[in-house]
């Protein structure tokens, strides 16, 4: 018999129908004369109640059923009798595919810390949260390539091993075949990179928008989606050594219109999420509430689904970087140093802390900050004429602050080739960016979104390292 996916199955009402299901055993419990079973299978968060009538032929097989065991159960698609499920099915045929030993197996029906969860990722996909964030995780994905295919973008895979260095930080993984035992050295002691497989330096890209920049120079409107890697010592919650980003460029668009791009690209797939992902937000959306139960009301996040249609119910405000300061210089928090980094004048870094500010106090819907001090941002935005400032634009949502980094991009070729020299960009191995520059430059912009980011706001979960399957973090790379 063909087998039905749970979540197919939890749909139908052709009570009385034969059905085979198949799926890991989430608990068993029952009588002397029947056992019941909740078996699932990832396809929906929700279990199907398999009804067992205990004999003597099935006795021994289950004493075998323990919680993380798979089943195969052919049985009849009965309407319950239980509250909240429609159906269940009363099994005719059971087979034991997969022995869970439960002296053995960790994952018991009980709460685990997420700590313990991430030493055991090879099994955390079993549990409610992490199927809710995987399925969530793979809808993301969907609505974002759906949603620029529908504006007429098209997808570049973009280089993960490169010679450059896109952000100017130099926080890179180097890649090299040269055997570390025994390095080879020019005669002043260096690194002799051209015995190396490239025979130059290369690196994990932190990236891909430079060369999207190409692709747009051409193509008009481009996006990618791919792995991204930075090599910053940071053990906190809101970062990872290999992560995902989306970064679309557009030609013949200015910082308006990448703001308008942003502003609807994120409206897009959170509305996609509402519609297609809902009993897993709902899940996740109790599951914080539980977790947050015990701090007081102002210390609460904001209830998961009330968050996400925030986002969607207003207009995102537009405020220069300028007029950000002078908001932040004069609030309250401010004024009486509650903020962890004072803001004593223009020119400082926004740390979340603002960022937050603005968003949930202040103007209670999303920002766009935009026109930053260019000492503070990349080398390829486009400088604006007033001299300090660059045509830059961040994306500010609330409980986690910045989620989109963009800006207009240099199109006039003596400026940023100043610029490259000011910051110590080597124009010897990126004379191919700026070349673009002097043949049939055109005014261009993109950003970068975060993908963990932006499934750590959709989820509510508190550390980006429970939103991918398997973080790489300082001195953690296993599975």
């Amino acid at each position: 018999m063909k087998r039905t996916e749970i979540k197919k199955l939890l749909e139908r009402t052709d009570f009385g129908s034969l059905v085979n299901v198949k799926g890991w055993v989430r608990t068993k419990r029952g009588s002397k004369n029947v056992a019941f079973i909740a078996l699932n299978d990832g396809s929906t968060i929700k279990n199907v109640q398999v009804v067992v009538d205990r004999n003597e032929d099935n006795t021994e097989l289950l004493e075998q059923v323990n919680t993380g065991a798979s089943l195969s159960v052919d049985g009849t698609l009965l309407e319950s009798a239980g509250s909240g499920q429609k159906v269940e099915v009363h099994a005719t045929n059971i087979e034991l595919l997969g022995k869970a030993d439960p002296n053995e197996y960790p994952l018991q029906p009980k709460k685990h810390s997420l700590e313990f969860l991430r030493e055991k990722a090879h099994l955390r996909f079993r549990t409610n949260t992490f199927s809710a964030v995987a399925r969530i995780r793979h809808s993301m994905i969907f609505a974002i390539h759906k949603f620029f295919t529908e504006e007429g973008f098209f997808n570049i895979h973009t280089p993960i091993i490169t010679a450059s260095d896109a952000e100017g930080a130099g926080e890179m993984f180097q890649v090299s075949t040269l055997d570390l035992n025994d390095i080879p050295k020019t005669e002043d002691g260096a690194v002799d990179f051209k015995q190396d497989f490239f025979g130059k330096a290369a690196n994990l890209t932190v990236s891909g928008q430079l060369e999207a920049e190409l692709g747009a120079l051409a193509l008009s409107k481009v996006y990618t989606f791919g792995p991204t890697f930075r090599a910053e010592n940071s053990n906190t919650t809101r970062h990872l050594a290999e992560f995902w980003m989306i970064e679309p460029e557009v030609a013949f668009c200015d910082i308006y219109e990448d703001m308008d791009l942003a502003e609807d690209m994120l409206k897009y797939v959170i509305q996609y999420a509402l519609d297609h992902c809902m009993d897993d937000l709902e899940f996740l959306s109790k599951r914080l509430q539980d977790e947050e139960k015990n701090k007081k009301a102002d210390e609460r996040s904001m209830e998961l689904i009330e968050k996400l249609k925030f986002v969607l119910d207003k207009p995102f405000e537009r405020i220069t970087y300028t007029e950000a300061i002078n908001i932040l210089r004069n609030s309250k928090p401010n004024k009486k140093k509650k903020f962890q980094f004072p803001i004593d004048g223009w020119g400082a870094d926004l740390q979340s802390e603002h960022e937050r500010y603005l968003v949930e106090k202040h103007f209670k819907k999303p920002v766009i900050l935009t026109d930053y001090p260019r000492d503070i941002k990349a080398f390829y935005m486009k400088q604006n004429d007033d001299g300090k400032t660059v045509r830059a634009m961040d994306v500010l949502f609330p409980q986690i602050g910045e989620i989109i980094g963009g800006s207009q991009r240099e199109d006039d070729y003596d400026k940023l080739q100043q610029r490259m020299i000011e910051m110590d960009i080597p124009q010897e191995s990126m004379w191919w960016y700026l070349e673009t520059r002097k043949f049939g430059s055109v005014p261009h912009a993109g950003f970068g979104l975060g993908f963990e980011r932006l499934i750590l706001f959709l989820t509510g979960m508190g550390n980006i390292r429970d939103v991918i399957a398997f973080p790489r973090t300082p001195l953690n790379c296993e599975f």
